[in-house]
């Protein structure tokens, strides 16, 4: 049973999946809405300015019935005059061009927003199977469509008998009405007619957009198996990162341990932590950690230090303070300067003695460690039990 409800799309879909859709163009979209758009926004243009287009479309017929007699004679001034008049025709109509466009353009915002995807482009020869295009017509989307376009051709249909029935009358009445006023009148009758019609539009559209937006969230929805292959593939495979991790641990191992040849000293427990140390005076403000480690890192470092001539200290609470409060490549901490100090002096005396000779100098007795910084202190616990508390 959970392995058949691990490949039952029961799961939304994720904003990965809902992305990628994106990228390929797949986003909800309503024909409906965007046809009532363009036709409520046309009844409107044509409403407020029918009035100015009417008088520049007399003005124009007027003026191609009466031409001056050159005009009949050279063709090229004809084609001049005819070209003017196409040019004032097409002007009067740029106002509801302009809205058609805008609308256009901006009924795409009401449900899916604007998309641009050139994976849209790439040719997708499954369409042209004969199979999948008879799938497709006896498919639960086919039937849907059906059904729109019979409720809609049956509800355009009797809202357009009913107003065009009541009607009847008043369109016979003009005929024996004065012009004008039969003109204005003749059209106050199409455009409530039209507006009549395209409420019937309204209501599918404002059904449409809803059950699209559904049918798509529908369509994307996923298992729980394609989240965790999902959630594998964005996060990386455990396995993956775990190699990734220990490769990167090495490599970090690696550069501390080129590091210990160039250290002044390194700071020993003796055997469980080793902290290699380096000063350069006047380009440092304090000594820095090269390198440092426990049990068997300790043992390559003071290893490789004794290969490389790097004095050796044994100082448990001093190596302990270092390992346990201070980071690679960077300074000590201040409470350990007076600690430190005395045992890079003891470093540069056996430099000198190595180089000019005389008597050996003795390692530094007891340092200057405090108990708060040393791991195995009773004082470091209790600061340590306190500041948790």
């Amino acid at each position: 049973m959970s392995e058949e409800s691990d490949l039952e799309k029961t799961e939304a879909a994720s904003p990965q999946r809902l992305e990628k859709a994106r990228e390929a163009g797949d986003v909800p979209r309503s024909r409906e809405m965007a046809t009532c758009s363009m036709l409520l926004a046309a009844g409107c243009g044509v409403w407020f300015c029918a009035d100015h287009a009417l008088v520049q479309m007399r003005a124009m017929l007027a003026a191609t019935l009466a031409f001056e007699r050159e005009q009949a004679f050279d063709i090229n001034l004809l084609v001049s005059r005819n070209a003017g008049l196409i040019v004032d025709l097409l002007l009067t109509f740029v106002p509801l061009a302009a809205l058609l466009i805008i609308v256009a353009l901006a009924s795409p915002l009401i449900i899916g927003g604007w998309i641009f995807s050139t994976k849209a482009f790439v040719p997708d020869f499954n369409r042209l199977n004969p199979a999948s295009g008879l799938l497709k017509m006896v498919s639960s989307h086919a039937l849907v469509e059906l059904g729109k376009a019979l409720a809609k051709t049956l509800l355009v249909g009797a809202l357009a008998w009913m107003t065009v029935s009541g009607k009847i009358e008043a369109m016979l009445a003009l005929t024996v009405a004065p012009l004008d006023s039969a003109i204005g009148s003749l059209g106050h009758m199409l455009f409530s007619s039209f507006l009549s019609i395209v409420a019937g539009l309204v209501v599918i559209a404002f059904i449409d957009a809803p059950y699209q937006m559904w049918q798509h969230a529908n369509k994307l929805m996923m298992t729980r198996q394609d989240l965790r292959q999902e959630a594998r593939e964005s996060d990386g495979n455990p396995e993956i990162k775990a190699k990734i991790r220990q490769q990167q641990r090495a490599m970090a191992q690696r550069r501390m341990m080129s590091a210990v040849p160039t250290a002044d000293v390194v700071i020993t427990n003796p055997t469980h932590y080793a902290v290699a140390l380096k000063y350069a005076d006047g380009k440092m403000g304090a000594p820095v950690v090269v390198a440092k480690g426990a049990d068997e890192v300790a043992v390559k470092i003071r290893e490789l230090a004794a290969a490389n001539g790097v004095p050796l200290l044994e100082a448990p609470p001093l190596a302990r303070a270092l390992y346990t409060h201070t980071e690679l490549v960077t300074e000590i901490p201040e409470k350990l300067y007076t600690a430190v100090a005395e045992v890079l002096a003891y470093v540069f005396q056996l430099k000198s003695h190595a180089s000019k000779g005389g008597a050996r100098p003795k390692p530094p007795g007891e340092l200057d460690v405090p108990p708060e910084l040393d791991p195995l202190n009773p004082a470091s616990q209790t600061a340590a039990g306190e500041g948790a508390a």
